[in-house]
């Protein structure tokens, strides 16, 4: 099965870039959005007039920001399969009591 592409045109930091993907027209355009914003928020922060250092740096921080959430996930996943092996382990020895 074949998924239609759309092409979306998107713009991020002043240039507009034609996407193509099988993914929703709006989910493409919530990411470039969110780049586009990035980006900005950079260019403010630091005073560099290379878009493709923007771009990088840009790059790293939603890099960490998807690392950190990684993270986070993992922990979390981590402490509900702790709980799960001691709520088994509880409900074996409750169990075993009847």
């Amino acid at each position: 099965m074949v998924s239609e592409k759309y092409t979306v045109k998107v713009n991020i930091f002043g240039n507009e870039y034609p996407i193509k993907s099988e993914a929703d027209p709006e989910y493409i355009k919530r990411v470039a959005k969110y780049v586009d914003r990035k980006m900005r928020e950079i260019s403010e922060k630091v005073n560099i007039s290379s878009a493709a250092k923007v771009a990088v740096l840009a790059a790293l921080n939603i890099t960490d920001e998807l690392f950190r959430e990684k993270a986070d996930k993992d922990k979390a996943l981590a402490e509900v399969d702790d709980r799960t092996a001691e709520l088994a382990e509880w409900l074996e020895k409750a169990l075993h009591t009847f």
